[in-house]
Order: C-alpha cells, then sequence, then structure tokens
C-alpha cells in the first residue's frame, strides 16, 4: 500500500492501467462489455485503452524502462 502513494508506485500503476485496457480493447466481446464507454469509471478505461493502442511502442519502452528500473534499482 505505501508504494502507491510514491512517484515510481504512480507510474508502475499508470502503466499496468494503460497496458491492461490497451489488451482488453484486443479481445472483442471484452471490447464491447467494458470499453464502450466514454464517461465515468469506465472511460478512463476507455481512454486507457487508446493511449495503449496509439502509442504502443512508447508504452512498451515505458514499460520496459520501469521494469529495469524497479528489478534494478530499487
Amino acid at each position: 500500500l505505501p508504494a502507491v502513494y510514491s512517484l515510481d508506485g504512480l507510474l508502475v500503476f499508470g502503466l499496468l492501467l494503460v497496458c491492461t485496457c490497451a489488451y482488453l480493447r484486443k479481445v472483442p466481446r471484452l471490447r464491447t462489455w467494458l470499453l464502450s464507454e466514454r464517461r465515468g469509471v469506465w472511460g478512463v478505461c476507455h481512454k486507457a485503452a487508446v493511449i495503449g493502442t496509439r502509442l504502443h511502442m512508447a508504452v512498451s519502452v515505458s514499460c520496459l524502462l520501469m521494469a529495469f528500473y524497479v528489478l534494478v534499482w530499487k
């Protein structure tokens, strides 16, 4: 729980949210069920999925760098 309140914990949480929502967007049944709403809590998931699919190269590089940071430096 204390890791959520640090900056690197928030970055890890954000990257995991974007990656998970982008993956869920690729599943057709889940896309219509979860990511069709554009407002509210599910709207955040929709926007994260859009970011993950449009910036997939930057997100993947960020995930690799964050994994290296968490495993080696922290």
